[in-house]
């Protein structure tokens, strides 16, 4: 029996609920600089909701991160008394959610160092972090989990498959 295209398959770690999931992700293409951001969220083993865009002179992490973003405003904005999972691919902005933003924000946004020197030095997308810690503060319902890329996982492969369409959305706005 073949699974429906838009069938959830989670991680073998996790086990089914009632909870909302969402995948985030982003892409990149180094040449013309230029991104991609998309979220998917299902409920139900159905696709409810997603969106994508397009970034000009971006960076990676920098597209993994507005992808977790969207994602995160359109959860506060749509399922707020809703548990929901937000899984992402890029340990970078699971670790940051997680990890690293408590003590980036508990140090004025600075990166923490045994180098004094180093402890000046303000954290990468320090914009967007800031507006993720804002809509993850908002909702404790959340949670950000790390899921392997390009593994078969349908929502994950969603994500990616609408983030490339995102980059390449830019084209048609007179870019390169």
């Amino acid at each position: 029996m073949t699974d429906h295209p838009d069938t959830v398959h989670l991680p073998e770690n996790v086990a089914a609920g009632q909870e909302l999931y969402v995948f985030a992700d982003g892409c990149y293409e180094p040449v013309s600089s230029e991104g991609g951001w998309a979220f998917v969220v299902h409920r139900d083993d159905a696709e409810v909701a997603c969106g994508f865009g397009g970034v000009k002179d971006t960076a990676n992490n920098t597209t993994e991160l507005i992808a977790l973003l969207e994602a995160v405003t359109w959860i506060n904005a749509n399922a707020t008394e809703e548990a929901a999972v937000v899984w992402s691919d890029s340990a970078y902005a699971v670790k940051g959610c997680n990890q690293w933003r408590h003590i980036w924000k508990n140090n004025g946004w600075k990166k923490i160092s045994a180098n004094a020197k180093a402890r000046s030095r303000t954290i990468a997308n320090p914009d967007l972090w800031k507006a993720i810690d804002g809509q993850l503060s908002r909702n404790r319902l959340l949670t950000i989990a790390w899921c392997k890329g390009h593994s078969g996982l349908a929502g994950n492969e969603r994500a990616d498959e609408l983030a490339e369409r995102g980059r390449l959305s830019l084209r048609g706005k007179g870019t390169r």
